[in-house]
């Protein structure tokens, strides 16, 4: 699951991904606007500055800009950084890999296939929504409408869910 301070950073970056290049955002401005705890913010505009993503400058029009433009910044990177590995279970994590401390046949693993489709549709809609993208697509889901009808027709119906035999 998202965390909360990962949806701040994606909020915070969306909202700077909609000021023109030179220009930039003070974090009371964003804190205000986008109604996020100032002091939480802060924190992760430094984060995000940590790893190459924003740039804070100094002085009466100082602020948080964007480093790279919004159309090379995806979800998937800004929520690395915030929340670590994207993978459900340690055995499918591409940079933090770890075989499951209960798993005897990793290859036969059932749970690990499940979620290893879980992992790879993820992976498909966080690596491929950029920040630009998202703000394009307000309204729309912004992956291709074949992915989008995929999730769709996944949901679950109104009636509960049969466990065991029928």
């Amino acid at each position: 699951m998202l965390s909360q301070k990962a949806k701040y950073a994606l909020r915070a970056m969306l909202a700077l991904a909609t000021v023109d290049e030179g220009e930039s955002l003070q974090i009371a401005d964003i804190a205000e606007r986008h109604r996020l705890p100032k002091r939480f913010l802060e924190q992760i505009l430094l984060d995000l500055k940590h790893h190459g993503l924003v740039i804070s400058k100094r002085g009466k029009n100082g602020g948080y800009a964007l480093i790279r433009p919004a159309a090379e910044i995806t979800f998937a990177q800004v929520v690395r950084i915030i929340d670590g590995p994207l993978a459900p279970l340690p055995c499918l994590s591409r940079v933090a890999y770890q075989r499951c401390d209960d798993c005897e046949d990793e290859q036969g693993c059932a749970i690990r296939r499940v979620y290893a489709g879980v992992h790879a549709a993820t992976l498909t809609v966080l690596e491929g929504t950029t920040l630009e993208a998202a703000l394009a697509d307000r309204g729309t889901e912004p992956w291709n409408s074949t992915f989008g009808t995929l999730l769709n027709e996944a949901q679950p119906n109104d009636r509960p869910m049969r466990v065991g035999r029928a």
